[in-house]
């Protein structure tokens, strides 16, 4: 049943960028992050930021039009805009620990009740290190996941507290996930819009914390993408 009503991840992406500022410095993690770029509203402009060291970039190149030597941090191949900057790679970082980035979107495994997230492993298919994800999470402005709501074997995402390795402590604010819109605030889950396919008592079902509620929850309204 879930499968039949759950957004895709382009619909998720597409529900992330909505929230996203005109302006705002971003910092989109590896693999499924990278699609919320593509869906900014219009007359809306991020000035995207990559780890390995571009500021205003734009977007991928069509395919057989790649410059190699313009890549993300995941090794996707970018295009300049005018105004991209380039630099080294220990000057992104010391932007990122400056704290001068507005929001960092990453992906997980399981996010806690209070905000703390892992979204890395070491396990069979993992990478062996953490990443840029650690300093991200603890020096941008705000940090919002995106991800299915379960895994693929059915369990929560959304956990009391988190038993994988974590990449920052108490760092989420905000989660858009395949079923719902949750926000993290003061250590508990506020359920902020919900498809309107799925009732309360199924969603906290597949939740693994308690969702409070302090107000109306609106209805997780994307469109067909």
């Amino acid at each position: 049943m879930i499968d039949d009503i759950k957004l895709s991840n382009a619909q998720i992406a597409w529900r992330a960028a909505q929230d996203i500022e005109d302006g705002a410095y971003v910092n989109l993690g590896i693999g499924f992050p990278e699609m919320v770029a593509q869906y900014q509203p219009e007359g809306r402009q991020a000035i995207f930021h990559t780890e390995n060291g571009v500021l205003g970039f734009g977007p991928a190149p069509e395919k057989g039009s790649e410059d190699w030597d313009l890549i993300n941090a995941g090794k996707k191949a970018i295009t300049e805009r005018p105004g991209t900057a380039f630099f080294h790679h220990a000057d992104s970082f010391a932007m990122v620990r400056g704290g001068h980035l507005d929001v960092a979107i990453l992906g997980a495994y399981q996010i806690a009740q209070n905000g703390d997230l892992a979204n890395w492993s070491t396990g069979k298919g993992g990478v062996p290190a953490v990443g840029g994800a650690m300093d991200l999470v603890q020096s941008a402005k705000r940090v919002a996941v995106i991800t299915d709501h379960v895994t693929k074997k059915g369990d929560p995402k959304l956990v009391e507290a988190c038993t994988m390795p974590l990449t920052g402590v108490g760092c989420v604010t905000r989660i858009y996930t395949s079923l719902a819109v949750v926000d993290v605030q003061d250590g508990h889950f506020v359920l902020r819009e919900k498809l309107a396919a799925i009732s309360m008592e199924d969603l906290q079902a597949l939740t693994g914390a308690p969702l409070a509620t302090d107000g109306p929850v609106a209805d997780l309204v994307v469109p067909e993408l």
